[in-house]
């Protein structure tokens, strides 16, 4: 048999699961993939038995309501997984959903390989425990991951970071075709690609922008809205530009960005666009994260660069008041928009090398040993 149990079930998870899928098949044709995904992975022949869309969410007390979901989901992957035995599992990212999947695939044998792996650097370090026992390959996708895991006796392997390969293939970015004056400067506002994140941060968003634009006149306010996310969510605003998606060019083509903590931070950094980022979660969540994170920023930006970088506006200092004095030195070019832009060009080379194979591509020959080892 030459099964392959996938499971994404987030949108970024499904966008790199598909692009493993489609590496995976051509030096595998005859591979059949099945599990949790999304359109992208559907796209590549994946028998998506759990769909993506229905599952995805962010904060303990938001996941509480969606738990009976989130569990019958699980069963089903654990039962199809007992029932097929696959020769090996592809895990994408959200370890809350599948360290507790590894678990389950432990018992039935399946050799796990985690892409994007839980960041376990960051806070519940002790789980790595767990991940060293169900989890036979670990792909992580920033170089200091790989040591962190090697030294708690998991095989880790840097596989490079899907994001800067999109980045470095990407042709140059004009603002014409996003609907974007060229002759006037942008602010890209980003708050986020779940339900959660938009409603808590679109108004400071917001109101940031247009305080800065009082400034600036020719200011444009630009923002990208997720495919996951129902533009009603926003709130009226006929002097913001709202783009489909397309959030790398439109970082690309900014001056500058206001940014949810998360995947976006680090699209900016590659696009090499200054930044302020910001978050608000449930207070719930903020208190237990805060008891349980160990590194010192919430920004992957920060993390690479091992300092602060850029400024991070969290809970309570999340104001448009706060975040308009963060931006406003980065869209006038003072010393601050400098010192940011050298930063993220050092971080650009460190997650681009030159003649590096794409992430996808060497995830695909990691998952690959693993469907052709012996059972």
């Amino acid at each position: 048999m030459n099964d392959l149990l996938v499971v994404a079930v987030e949108a970024s998870a499904d966008l790199h699961g598909a692009a493993v899928l489609r590496e995976l098949r051509a030096m595998r044709p005859d591979l059949r993939a099945f599990g949790a995904g999304g359109s992208l992975m559907r796209a590549e022949g994946c028998e998506t038995l759990v769909n993506a869309e229905d599952l995805g969410f962010m904060g303990v007390a938001e996941v509480i309501p969606a738990l009976p979901r989130i569990l019958e989901a699980m069963d089903a992957l654990g039962d199809a997984a007992a029932d097929r035995r696959p020769r090996a599992a592809l895990l994408i990212d959200s370890p809350d959903f599948n360290l507790r999947l590894a678990r389950r695939l432990k018992r039935l044998r399946v050799p796990v390989a985690y892409f994007i792996g839980p960041k376990l650097w960051a806070w519940r370090t002790y789980r790595v425990r767990q991940v060293a026992k169900d989890v036979a390959r670990m792909l992580v996708i920033l170089p200091f991951e790989a040591d962190f895991y090697a030294r708690h006796g998991v095989r880790a392997t840097y596989v490079g970071n899907p994001l800067a390969d999109a980045q470095t293939s990407s042709p140059p970015i004009q603002r014409g075709p996003l609907g974007l004056d060229p002759s006037r400067p942008v602010l890209a506002l980003l708050p986020g690609s779940r339900r959660q994140e938009v409603t808590r941060l679109w108004s400071r968003l917001l109101a940031a922008g247009r305080r800065l634009r009082e400034d600036r006149p020719g200011l444009q306010l630009a923002v990208p809205i997720a495919p996951s996310i129902d533009r009603a969510l926003f709130s009226l605003a006929p002097d913001v530009v709202f783009i489909e998606g397309r959030a790398p060019e439109l970082l690309a083509a900014a001056d500058a960005a206001i940014v949810a903590s998360g995947t976006a931070t680090l699209q900016a950094a590659l696009a090499q666009t200054p930044m302020v980022v910001v978050y608000r979660v449930n207070w719930l969540s903020w208190l237990i994260g805060r008891m349980l994170v160990r590194v010192p920023f919430v920004s992957l930006p920060n993390l690479l660069a091992g300092r602060e970088l850029v400024p991070e506006l969290l809970q309570s200092e999340c104001t448009p008041e706060k975040i308009a004095a963060a931006v406003a030195p980065l869209l006038d070019g003072a010393s601050e928009r400098t010192r940011q832009l050298q930063g993220l060009a050092n971080i650009r080379e460190q997650l681009t090398p030159q003649g590096a194979a794409p992430a996808a591509r060497r995830a695909a020959e990691q998952v690959l040993a693993l469907l052709e080892q012996r059972p």
